[in-house]
């Protein structure tokens, strides 16, 4: 990613901004030292473990390991790409960017977005036309408020069949493009009509407030209800959440998320003060959603309807949530009523009660399958735990899954050794399956590696004298060898080199995480540093020798044990320099 800017633009918007003025402007840094410190944005903590250096623009979280520059900061908090945290900070900097050079791509998309504000200002601006009064005592009827209606731009499709292509075609819009963005359709016989009319709309925005797609509901009980955008170059329904743009914070604050269905289900409870709240967009909860939510909790409430298919559905999304480990609870609502409609009739007060009341996953899997098979029978025993145990089977907590495994072995009144047999040999016929996650290594580096890249990234002048006596091989830690490799490239090229610049030619965060890590030790007395300097380099030297007789005494044995005597000559020739070498 970082290639597509070239490095001399990324070091001059970096030069332009001052980290701990950029951190700050978020959460609030103290003094400490030459550096600052905080409470970790990225997880939660009790004593300060957050460090910000001004001297080399780079931050560090001793607790979580988390760490980078002031492109890294922006990405992580606000969960951005790291185009669009570059865009960002080179906007706040002063500095132009390059032209793209997938620019036609890019045009398609940023068209694709205008157009999209342009038919939400069209619909919004509607909803208070003589046309509109029926979707606008509609929308009042249903408690929502003036400035509610204003915040998430609800709008009003006419009735016509081409009223909003004739607004956009003014604007020299071309019908190629509206289709593109899903807001005309085709006509058998040729021509288009718009794809939304006579309906209630709801814009659906980005974490960055984009309008990327739109839901429509009828004004009433005519079916379909809804209808929305189809997938664009912008809009997937499976990778979105509605009112995300404007709860984000709030579900970062309080720790975790309500999950609704629906539209109003989201608009009335964060009007009444429920903040951090999202909806679905019509289908059930992807991977995607979840990872996306996971950014910024890993605490989930689902509050889905009491019928039959909202159990359906809240049922579908738990296996995710548990495969994503995040952690969840569920609220059943009483029999007719959804979030929307309870909010309405009892009030914000009742429904936070709901929420603090919430079911464990384990306790509303069980009370639903217990409604649908008779507990007390073989049948109702087996049909239970035939879709208890794979949710079970897939907590990676050891003590939780033997836990569940135990209170279902006594709601059952089975034997818990009978579950274990069968939790082994079941098949998971039911769930889709993912990817196992990869366990990133700890990060555990030779302390003379380590020591060395300190000295290295503290004082360029040593870089030079560490290339002309050590190759990047000679590091035995793969990341460290990599970081040595661009240091001693970029020192033959005249560069400086800098922790916050090197970050960027090694997009990786375990990689920045060991560069900033480093960088946070304690500095090395300008009285010893060449003495500790020339004790690395020849500990280095005398590891790699011993690995390198290491291997050399087991290709000799491996040709010993296949005879093979001009190889075995060859090595023990190798193996004698080496001896010598030593």
């Amino acid at each position: 990613m970082a290639g597509l800017i070239p490095q001399e633009i990324l070091e001059e918007i970096l030069n332009r901004i001052d980290i701990v003025e950029l951190i700050s402007g978020y959460i609030p840094l103290k003094r400490a030292g030459r550096n600052f410190k905080a409470l970790c944005p990225f997880h939660h903590e009790k004593t300060p473990s957050f460090m910000v250096s001004p001297e080399r623009q780079i931050y560090h979280c001793f607790g979580c390991g988390i760490s980078g520059n002031a492109f890294k900061f922006l990405m992580q908090y606000e969960r951005l790409e790291f185009i669009e945290a570059v865009k960002t900070l080179a906007k706040k900097a002063g500095v132009v960017l390059p032209e793209a050079k997938d620019s036609q791509s890019t045009g398609m998309v940023m068209q694709i977005y205008h157009i999209n504000e342009l038919a939400a200002n069209f619909y919004h601006h509607l909803l208070n036309s003589e046309e509109a009064k029926a979707a606008k005592i509609y929308l009042l009827k249903r408690a929502l408020k003036e400035e509610t209606l204003r915040l998430f731009k609800l709008g009003y499709a006419p009735e016509g069949w081409e009223a909003l292509m004739g607004y956009l075609r003014a604007k020299n819009i071309s019908l190629s493009l509206l289709e593109k963005a899903g807001l005309i359709i085709p006509k058998e016989g040729g021509g288009y009509y718009d794809r939304f009319r006579h309906r209630i709309i709801f814009p659906i925005f980005d974490i960055k407030t984009r309008v990327i797609g739109f839901g429509a509901r009828v004004l009433d009980n005519s079916l379909p209800k809804y209808i929305n955008s189809p997938e664009t170059i912008i809009y997937n329904k499976g990778k979105n959440l509605y009112g995300l743009n404007l709860t984000k914070d709030s579900i970062r604050q309080d720790d975790y998320v309500v999950i609704v269905e629906g539209y109003l289900d989201c608009i009335i409870p964060y009007q009444e003060g429920l903040n951090n709240i999202v909806a679905s967009l019509g289908t059930a909860l992807t991977h995607d959603q979840v990872r996306l939510l996971k950014r910024y909790t890993h605490n989930v409430i689902l509050v889905y309807d009491a019928d039959k298919a909202g159990q359906l559905a809240t049922l579908r999304s738990l296996d995710i949530f548990i495969e994503e480990e995040m952690n969840v609870r569920v609220v059943s609502l009483p029999e007719g009523f959804d979030p929307d409609l309870y909010v309405r009739r009892f009030g914000i007060e009742k429904f936070k009660e709901k929420l603090n009341r919430a079911e464990s996953l384990f306790d509303y899997k069980l009370k639903v399958l217990k409604s649908r098979y008779d507990p007390l029978s073989i049948e109702g025993k087996t049909g239970i735990s035939s879709e208890m145990l794979p949710t079970i089977n897939k907590f990676k907590n050891a003590i939780l899954k033997s836990e569940y495994i135990r209170r279902l072995a006594e709601e059952l009144n089975v034997e818990e050794d009978a579950l274990w047999q069968e939790i082994k040999r079941i098949k998971l016929r039911s769930y889709p399956q993912v990817e196992p996650k990869i366990e990133k290594k700890p990060i555990n580096i030779n302390p003379t590696e380590r020591l060395l890249m300190r000295l290295m990234l503290e004082e360029n002048a040593l870089i030079e004298y560490v290339r002309n006596n050590l190759e990047p091989a000679d590091f035995q830690d793969d990341r460290v060898s990599r970081i040595v490799a661009i240091m001693f490239e970029l020192i033959e090229q005249g560069k400086t080199i800098e922790p916050r610049y090197l970050i960027n030619y090694l997009n990786e965060d375990e990689v920045s995480r060991i560069i900033c890590e480093s960088s946070f030790l304690p500095d090395v007395s300008s009285e010893k540093k060449q003495e500790i300097l020339e004790d690395c380099i020849k500990r280095l030297k005398n590891q790699r020798l011993r690995l390198k007789r290491q291997f050399l005494h087991d290709q000799i044995k491996k040709a010993q044990d296949l005879h093979d005597e001009q190889t075995l000559k060859r090595l023990i020739q190798e193996f004698d320099q080496l001896i010598k070498k030593g």
